[in-house]
């Protein structure tokens, strides 16, 4: 076996995390590209399988392949604009195809990486599980959810192991969305008004994922399950706001503001998916990953924001501006 690695989604904020460490591993990564660009470190050869759909040809990529990362998937800034049958094409269709493909061409692991947005949008009852039902709440989590039974179906009755990973929010050098937008909120000194929330939110760095993601690669608990992960620690809005601070060396201005003025703010400017994201609570719970695959974070949670903080700092006015 040449333990070669598939990667889906390679140039992704997570997938070029990812095929670094799969290649310092000892691992082949081939690339899953759209078209053709420059290959991340680590990989050592890619395919072009242009959009991932129901009509994805996938022979040339699987071919002499052991195990599939399948992280690929709309980005964050543009899956809000994707049609609901572009993102069930990539997301549920697309998925099946791949595991079929897959499953006929011998891969022994198939790692899904799905998203918390599965289990819903917020756990005011108690941090999320591995056994809760799923309740996704908008077309995304949806879409999602259908590609990993989808891959569950694939897998059964065949020797393609397959593996389900729900991260919440993913951050890390080449973050996006609203934790950029702290980090530029710190870094430009404006007054942030959410000093009166008072949540609680599980990460997750981009090591600790990659990290995860490594040994479900191979750890015999691994088939058939779900796994949740994070950094094992969860924050407040302000908390997060304040080792933002604490690592560029500048305080954070955090001011109150009622929240109900901030929602009907959110909610004026087409903001209030994101405002909820900043002030709800969306917790999960590890404690089955860790004590079932002998697993811990390795990174700290202050030392992986301190991390982005100098990714950011040092892209800043550069072409790799964020």
């Amino acid at each position: 076996m040449t333990n070669r690695v598939l990667v889906t989604g390679a140039t992704g904020f997570v997938g070029r995390a990812l095929c670094e460490v799969l290649d310092a591993s000892g691992y082949q990564v081939r690339a899953a590209l759209r078209g053709p660009r420059p290959l991340p470190a680590g990989v050592a050869d890619s395919a072009i399988v242009g959009d991932i759909g129901t009509g994805t040809l996938w022979e040339r990529a699987l071919a002499n392949v052991d195990l599939v990362m399948h992280l690929a998937s709309p980005v964050h800034r543009s899956w809000r604009t994707t049609s609901e049958g572009e993102l069930y094409a990539a997301n549920a269709w697309g998925t099946r195809r791949l595991a079929a493909a897959a499953a006929a061409s011998g891969v022994r692991r198939f790692v899904y990486v799905s998203t918390v947005k599965v289990n819903g949008e917020g756990s005011a009852a108690g941090p999320y599980t591995a056994q809760d039902e799923p309740h996704p709440e908008d077309v995304y989590g949806s879409s999602k959810w259908l590609g990993e039974k989808f891959l569950l179906e694939e897998a059964a009755g065949s020797r393609l192991e397959a593996v389900i990973v729900r991260p919440p929010l993913v951050y890390g050098p080449g973050v996006r969305a609203n934790f950029l937008r702290l980090l530029r909120w710190v870094d430009r000194g404006w007054p942030i008004p959410l000093a009166s929330v008072s949540n609680r939110r599980s990460l997750v760095g981009v090591w600790n994922l990659c990290d995860l993601l490594l040994l479900l690669l191979t750890h015999a608990a691994a088939p058939g399950r779900v796994w949740l992960v994070s950094d094992g620690v969860d924050r407040s809005t302000p908390d997060l706001i304040r080792q933002i601070g604490r690592a560029m060396g500048r305080p954070a201005r955090l001011v109150p503001a009622p929240l109900g003025l901030l929602r009907i703010g959110a909610g004026l400017a087409g903001r209030a998916a994101e405002l909820r994201r900043l002030c709800g609570t969306l917790q999960v719970d590890i404690t089955q990953t860790c004590r079932e695959l002998a697993w811990a974070p390795p990174v700290a949670a202050e030392e992986g924001v301190a991390r982005t903080v100098r990714w950011y700092l040092a892209t800043k006015g550069t072409d790799g501006h964020p």
